[in-house]
């Protein structure tokens, strides 16, 4: 495009704002409120209302043809006259509903800022323990994109407000999200802390299902520290608990991380099996996280059993699924794996490319934890490959 093209396209861009600009605000509201309409009923008419925020295990948001211009539709409705906090006109009315389905959409294409975002402007316009459940939402897509310090945030506001409305369950929940931010930051013994406060709440209000969910958690803490008799034990526990109450999603979940404490006291044919069930169970529930997760768990096992073609080539699927829908922190776990594999492959180039690239990653997101017990595995790697150690600038035998 030449630069007079793209004068003229700027030109007109200036004359459309001026000219929306000179309406009168209460005719710039009827242009909008006429423009929602039109564009609704061509879309299908009006969406339907999601299940309430606030209810205990609420079926998923059922999908509508709207979905993809919610957003749009939101903004038109808000500068109609509907962002009025929590006002029961029709435009408010709807003001709300197309934002909390903009969320749920962008939510479900990847897009975590703009759901974090959309989440976030719904939670001030919904009352009691919805406002909190908003918060959360946003935390969980924001620690999902690598983001643990917005995540956090979300996740400490949530809290508050449960615990403002007297909401026991909705406290528990995000204590247990606000938990995986201290394990993932490498704040281990918080982690382990604030898990034991989730799941103290979800026994005091008998919630089977957030019971699993805390036991599940908590496990995880055992295994990164070390104590697998424990992990093992509380894991058995948390599966026994999702199956109990129908969890499917979150029994594969179980089951991966069960998986992964077989291959680490080398039960491997175990281990192999146990994660391939947790792959068919993220596939058939279509959770794209857990099936990358899956895959990544899958191709150490096949590495370390010998089959490093199939290794790599699992490697490259999960690795692709992680930068899909932008989950950073397996991402850097996933590279740094990689970086071991290659090392004991004789590929030194890519070994400290890949390295690099997931240690940066890792850094960046502040799980030291993980780090360090990757940066010894990678170690041991080399020293069996014949080749110094990796690190982040380059040369060998660097601590990142």
């Amino acid at each position: 495009m030449t630069s007079a093209e793209t004068a003229y396209l700027f030109r007109h861009a200036l004359l459309r704002d001026a000219a929306y600009e000179l309406q009168l605000p209460a005719d710039r509201a009827r242009l909008h409120e006429l423009a929602f309409f039109l564009i609704e009923e061509a879309f299908g008419g009006r969406a339907p209302e999601p299940p309430p925020l606030d209810a205990v295990d609420p079926p998923p948001c059922p999908p509508h043809r709207t979905d993809s211009i919610a957003a749009e539709l939101a903004e038109h409705s808000r500068l109609a006259g509907g962002g009025e906090g929590e006002g029961t006109g029709v435009l408010c009315t709807l003001y709300r509903l197309y934002l909390r389905r903009a969320a749920e959409y962008l939510e479900r294409a990847f897009r975590p800022q703009a759901a974090a975002q959309a989440w976030q402007s719904l939670s001030g316009l919904v009352a009691g323990a919805a406002g909190g459940e908003c918060q959360r939402r946003a935390g969980v897509v924001l620690a999902q994109a690598g983001q643990p310090v917005a995540a956090q945030s979300a996740f400490m506001q949530a809290l508050e407000m449960a615990r403002e409305v007297g909401n026991r369950r909705g406290e528990g929940v995000a204590l247990g999200n606000l938990a995986g931010v201290y394990r993932e930051t490498g704040r281990v013994d918080q982690a382990e802390r604030t898990y034991e406060l989730s799941l103290a709440i979800a026994r005091e209000i008998s919630d089977r299902r957030a019971e699993g969910a805390a036991l599940g958690n908590l496990a995880i803490v055992y295994y990164t520290t070390g104590r697998m008799e424990q992990a093992e034990r509380v894991f058995e526990q948390a599966l026994a608990i999702h199956r109990e109450v129908g969890n499917r999603r979150y029994e594969g979940i179980v089951l991966g991380n069960l998986a992964s404490v077989y291959q680490e006291n080398g039960r491997l044919d175990l281990a192999e099996r146990t994660q391939e069930q947790a792959l068919a169970i993220a596939r058939e529930v279509s959770d794209r996280r857990a099936e990358g997760i899956a895959l990544s768990n899958l191709a150490i096992v096949y590495h370390e059993t010998g089959r490093p073609e199939r290794a790599e080539r699992i490697y490259e699927q999960a690795l692709a699924i992680h930068r899909e829908i932008g989950n950073r922190h397996f991402e850097g776990l996933q590279m740094c794996a990689c970086a071991t594999y290659l090392a004991l492959q004789n590929r030194p180039e890519q070994a400290r490319e890949c390295w690099q690239s997931g240690a940066a990653i890792l850094r960046e997101l502040g799980d030291t934890a993980e780090f360090e017990r990757l940066k010894k595995a990678m170690r041991q790697a080399c020293a069996k490959a014949g080749l110094p150690p990796l690190d982040e600038t380059g040369a060998s035998g660097g601590d990142p």
